[in-house]
Parts: C-alpha cells; structure tokens; sequence
C-alpha cells in the first residue's frame, strides 16, 4: 500500500511525467470540447522539455529530447499531411517527445494508436454507421494508394470533413500516453 511519504517521493521524482501528464489530461479536455489542441499548449511544452533536457543532462540531453521532438513529429506527420489529423495533435506527441525522448514516445505512441482505433470503433459502433464508415474507410485507403499527392489527399479529406466523424486525436494521445506511463511504473 501506498503512503503519503512514498507518493510524495514518486512526485519529486518523477515530477516531469507528472508534468507532462497534466498537461495532455488539459490538451484532451480542450481538444474534447473545442476539436482543437492550441498552440498555448504545444509550443511551451515542447520549449519547456527541451529547456528541461539540456539543464539537467546538458547537450546530451538536448539532443536525445530533439530525436524525441522529432519522433513525435515523425509519426503523425503523415495523417496530418493527408488531412487525417490536426496541426495540434502532431505538436502534442512531439511535446510528448521533447521531455520522454524518443523511445518512449514511440511507445506511448502506439498505445496512442491502439486507444485511438478502439475509441473510433466505438464511436462508429454507437452511431450504428458501421457500414458507412467502413465503405468511406477503403475510399480514403484507395485513395492513399493511388493519389499519392499529400496535397491533393488533404484537399479531398477537407471537402469530406464535414461528413465525417471526427476524433479528437488529443484524447487518445492523452490516454495512450498516460496509460504507458502507468504500466512501465514512470508515473512511481
């Protein structure tokens, strides 16, 4: 069982993966309401983990939590040069990485992904559309295959946006990421 002077050691000691899960429980309970992760948020969080690194590790640091900033960014460019994301989103997982680095942003990541498809089954199964949005599902895959163009891709997913069911990927991030936290024991 835990007391409070363990809890209080886990705190000080993990004080930037509470940090960090604060700030994603506040950027999905924006993005929640809003469909929209704002830059008030991504922007210091990733100044602030680079800071972090380079005070505490040095130049070492800073450049782990740069390849971390770069593995978020990395991932999720993709969806959003498609029109399959938002802007906020991807700035989020590479805030994510600038103070975890890149390792467990890769991982908290796919817990993200995992999250994010059970939540979009989900919401899918809820509005019983499933038939819907598993035709539209192969068009857009037709068209990632074929088009190849990631500016033509994002003009056809802005005109189909407004029939679409939107995801906002803010939660998912939030609670894949903070679920990894939890079951690697960085949170303790």
């Amino acid at each position: 069982m835990f007391d409070t002077q363990t809890i209080l050691e886990a705190l000080t000691e993990n004080w930037h993966i509470w940090l960090v899960t604060v700030t994603l429980i506040v950027a999905a309970v924006i993005d929640g309401l809003q469909l929209k992760v704002p830059n008030w948020i991504t922007f210091p969080m990733v100044i602030s983990g680079l800071v972090f690194s380079f005070a505490a590790f040095g130049w070492e640091g800073l450049a782990w939590s740069l390849i971390g900033t770069v593995v978020g960014l990395a991932l999720l460019l993709p969806a959003y040069a498609i029109g399959g994301m938002g802007a906020g989103d991807v700035k989020l997982l590479a805030g994510v990485g600038a103070w975890v680095w890149g390792t467990h942003t890769f991982y908290a990541f796919c817990a993200s992904a995992i999250v994010g498809g059970v939540i979009a089954i989900g919401m899918v199964l809820w509005q019983k559309a499933w038939s819907k949005h598993r035709d539209q599902f192969f068009v857009i895959l037709n068209e990632v295959m074929n088009i190849r163009d990631p500016n033509e891709l994002a003009s056809i997913a802005a005109d189909r946006k407004s029939s679409m069911m939107l995801l906002p990927y803010g939660i998912p991030i939030a609670i894949g990421t903070i679920g990894y936290f939890a079951w690697t024991g960085m949170l303790v």
